[in-house]
């Protein structure tokens, strides 16, 4: 009787860690990287594509693989992950840039245009030390938010919402009402410095 009491306890033990793994990875953001192919010739990534960093000349576009997934007029770069349903979080480092935008965007947005000036992206913008949000080219000011050393985003796609969060307070300091009709995709734009994205992880407590 003790052998098949001892495997009951066992099995009973391993189906609670399972349980206990997929409620954490249920948690978890997604997990992305940006997308080489649809980065503009002034960016280039790095740190295995989680990094984007600004060129004032960059990559001359004749050396470029042609790919109609590219941005062409505008310092855009897409990650390779779509989102189609829950909650998702993660953070980005701002390394010397004073001029970027962050948020999501549908995955077949125009590459002729730039996240936050159509009506198909909706973006955080940090310029002249200020920060705005953007959607189709109209912005609004954020108040309680200074320079950023890292910020976070909360994708919640069927409460239609992006939100910008304070890591140092982790607390929401603005949030977009979306209008998704599709996937959509984190995004990312700069003209100046870097920006480090950090995916893959648990949405914290209290968001």
């Amino acid at each position: 009787m003790a052998l098949p009491f001892a495997r009951s306890l066992f099995l009973c033990r391993w189906g609670a860690k399972r349980l206990a793994a997929a409620v954490a990875e249920a948690r978890r953001g997604i997990s992305f990287k940006l997308e080489e192919k649809t980065a503009h010739s002034s960016l280039a990534l790095f740190k295995g594509d989680t990094g984007v960093k600004y060129g004032i000349v960059g990559l001359e576009p004749t050396k470029l693989a042609l790919n109609v997934e590219r941005f062409r007029e505008w310092a855009v770069v897409l990650a390779d992950t779509a989102v189609t349903s829950g909650r998702h979080y993660w953070e980005v480092t701002v390394k010397r840039s004073h001029q970027f935008r962050i948020g999501v965007a549908d995955v077949d947005m125009s590459r002729d245009s730039c996240i936050g000036v159509d009506d198909r992206s909706w973006v955080f913008t940090y310029a002249q030390r200020k920060w705005h949000t953007m959607l189709a080219n109209e912005k609004a000011p954020i108040e309680g938010m200074g320079q950023p050393e890292k910020v976070g985003l909360l994708l919640e796609y069927e409460a239609q919402k992006l939100s910008l969060v304070d890591v140092s307070r982790v607390a929401v300091v603005h949030t977009l009402q979306t209008d998704f009709r599709g996937p959509v995709v984190p995004a990312f734009a700069l003209w100046d410095g870097e920006l480090l994205t950090h995916s893959g992880l648990e949405v914290p407590k209290g968001l």
